[in-house]
C-alpha cells in the first residue's frame, strides 16, 4: 500500500519565483525535446564518419528515446518519493555527464550505449516537469504553461533540426557531428546551477514502491516490438525477428495482467487503475501516442531524403523544417482564442488537416520537389494540424483528472508520446529504408507520407473519442 508520509503538493509560487521555475522547468524540457530532434540532421555525417547502418542508425536516434520511454513512469514515481525537485536534479546530472560520453563516442557500439545513458538522465528529469506544472500552476495559470509546454516541444524539435544542421557544417575545431551532443554539456552545467536556487523545496512526500514486475513487462514489451522492427529490414526479417514480434504482442498482455495482479494486491501498479479510468485519458493517450509516430518516422524520413537523394547541405534541410515548427508553435499558443463549443470538433478536424497535408506532400516530395512556396506552405500545414490537436488534446485530458492523480496520468501521456517516437522511427523509418533499398528514395519518401497521412485518420478517430469521453 502507498504511505503518504506528508502532501506532495508544492508551496504556492508567485510573481518572478514562479517565473523563474517555470522556466527552468521548460528549458529542462526544452533539452529533453533537442535531444531527441538534433540528432536526425547529423545522422548523414555519423554514417559516413562512424560507418553505420540503416539499424545502427535507427538505433542512435531511437535509443535515446526507448530508455526514456520506458523508465518516464518510473522516473515519476521516483520523483513522488523522493521529491520532484531532487529527482530533476539527479536526472539532469545523469544527461549532462551522458550528453559529454556521446560526444567523445568512438564507434557505433559506444554511441548507442550512450544514447540509452541519455535517455536515463530525461526519464529522470522529464516526468517532474509536467508533474511539477500540475502542482504549482491552476486554472488559467496551468493552461498557459501547458501552452509554453507544447510550444517548447515543437520549437525543441525545430531549433534542433535547424541548430543541428548549424553545428555539423561549423565543424568547429573538427567535431562535425559530435558538436550536437556536446551543446548539451554547458546548457545542463547553468541549468543545474540555477535549478538548485530556484525549484520549491517540496515539503513532503509519497512513500510508492516501484512496480518492478510492471517495470520488467514494460521494457521487455517495448524491446521485443521496436528492435526486430529496427533490424528486421536490414537482414530480411529472419524468423527470430518475427517470433520477437509474436512474443511482444504476449508481452504486453502480460503486462496488462501483472498491472491488475498488483492493483488487486492493495500495491501500487505504474499507472494507477484510478487515472487510467480517468475520462477520456486513455483515447488521448492513444491519440498522441499515433500523432508522435506520425511525426516522428517523418522527420528520420524526410531528414535522410532531403541530405541524401536532393543533395541539401545540414543547415538548409535544417531550415525546411521551419514553416512546421513556427505553425505548430503558434497553434500550440493561440488555440484557446478558439470558442470553447468549437474545441470538440478542432482536435479531430485538425488531424484532418494533418493527413490532407501528408498527402500534398507525398506528391511534392514524391515527385522530387524539395522546396519552395508549395512545400514550405503544406509544411506549415501538417505543423498547425498538430498545434491544434496535441496541446488541445493534452490540457483537456489533464483537466479531467484531479490533482492527487498528477504524477499518473502525466505519466500515461508523456509515455504515450516518447513511444510514439520509438514507434514511428521503427515503423515508418523502416519502411523508406527499405523501401529506398528496393526501389528509390522517391518512392520510399511518397510511401512514407501516404502512410502517415492514414494513420492521421486513424488518429482522428480516436481523438474523436477521447472528446466525447471527458465531455469538456
Amino acid at each position: 500500500m502507498s504511505r503518504t508520509v506528508a502532501p506532495t503538493a508544492h508551496p504556492p509560487t508567485a510573481g518572478r519565483r514562479s517565473i523563474a521555475v517555470l522556466v527552468v522547468l521548460l528549458v529542462g524540457q526544452f533539452m529533453a525535446v533537442l535531444d531527441a530532434s538534433i540528432v536526425n540532421v547529423a545522422v548523414p555525417a555519423i554514417r559516413v564518419d562512424l560507418r553505420t547502418h540503416g539499424a545502427g542508425l535507427q538505433l542512435i536516434v531511437a535509443g535515446y528515446v526507448i530508455a526514456y520511454a520506458v523508465l518516464l513512469v518510473g522516473g515519476a514515481r521516483l520523483g513522488e518519493r523522493y521529491t520532484q525537485r531532487r529527482m530533476l536534479l539527479v536526472g539532469l546530472a545523469v544527461f549532462t555527464v551522458a550528453s559529454l560520453a556521446c560526444g567523445l563516442a568512438w564507434n557505433e557500439l559506444s554511441l548507442i550505449v550512450f544514447r540509452f545513458a541519455q535517455g536515463v538522465g530525461a526519464a529522470a528529469m522529464v516526468p517532474q516537469v509536467m508533474t511539477m506544472i500540475q502542482r504549482t500552476f491552476t486554472g488559467q495559470a496551468r493552461a498557459r504553461a501547458l501552452g509554453l509546454y507544447a510550444m517548447i516541444v515543437s520549437s525543441g524539435v525545430v531549433v534542433g533540426q535547424v541548430l543541428g544542421g548549424v553545428i555539423v557544417d561549423a565543424d568547429v575545431a573538427g567535431s562535425g557531428w559530435r558538436g550536437v551532443f556536446l551543446v548539451n554539456v554547458p546548457l545542463g552545467l547553468v541549468l543545474w546551477a540555477v535549478a538548485v536556487r530556484v525549484l520549491p523545496v517540496t515539503v513532503g512526500r509519497v512513500d510508492r514502491r516501484i512496480d518492478v514486475a510492471g517495470l520488467v513487462t514494460l521494457t521487455l514489451t517495448v524491446l521485443l516490438l521496436v528492435v526486430p522492427l529496427m533490424v528486421g529490414y536490414e537482414l530480411g526479417f529472419p524468423r527470430w525477428t518475427v517470433l520477437c514480434l509474436a512474443a511482444g504482442v504476449v508481452a504486453a498482455v502480460v503486462f496488462g495482467a501483472v498491472e491488475r495482479s498488483v492493483a488487486r494486491r492493495g500495491r501500487d501498479p505504474l499507472f494507477a487503475p484510478a487515472a487510467v479510468r480517468a475520462a477520456g485519458l486513455l483515447p488521448a493517450a492513444v491519440t498522441l501516442l499515433l500523432i508522435m509516430a506520425i511525426f516522428s518516422g517523418w522527420l528520420f524520413a524526410c531528414a535522410l531524403y532531403l541530405q541524401g537523394d536532393l543533395g541539401f547541405g545540414a543547415v538548409r534541410a535544417g531550415m525546411q523544417f521551419l514553416p512546421m515548427g513556427l505553425a505548430f508553435a503558434v497553434a500550440g499558443l493561440c488555440w484557446q482564442r478558439v470558442p470553447a463549443r468549437w474545441h470538440a470538433r478542432m482536435i479531430p478536424g485538425a488531424l484532418v488537416l494533418d493527413a490532407a497535408a501528408l498527402a500534398w506532400l507525398a506528391v511534392l516530395l514524391g515527385g522530387g520537389a524539395g522546396t519552395g512556396p508549395a512545400v514550405w506552405l503544406a509544411f506549415g500545414l501538417f505543423g498547425a494540424g498538430n498545434g491544434l490537436a496535441f496541446s488541445p488534446l493534452m490540457t483537456r485530458a489533464l483537466a479531467a483528472v484531479p490533482v492527487t492523480l498528477a504524477a499518473d496520468a502525466s505519466g500515461i501521456l508523456v509515455t504515450a508520446v516518447q513511444l510514439g517516437i520509438v514507434a514511428g522511427i521503427a515503423s515508418l523509418g523502416s519502411v523508406f529504408l527499405a523501401t529506398a533499398e528496393a526501389v528509390t528514395a522517391a518512392e520510399a519518401v511518397w510511401l512514407v507520407h501516404v502512410a502517415g497521412a492514414g494513420m492521421s485518420l486513424v488518429a482522428a478517430a480516436t481523438a474523436a473519442s477521447a472528446v466525447r469521453g471527458n465531455g469538456r
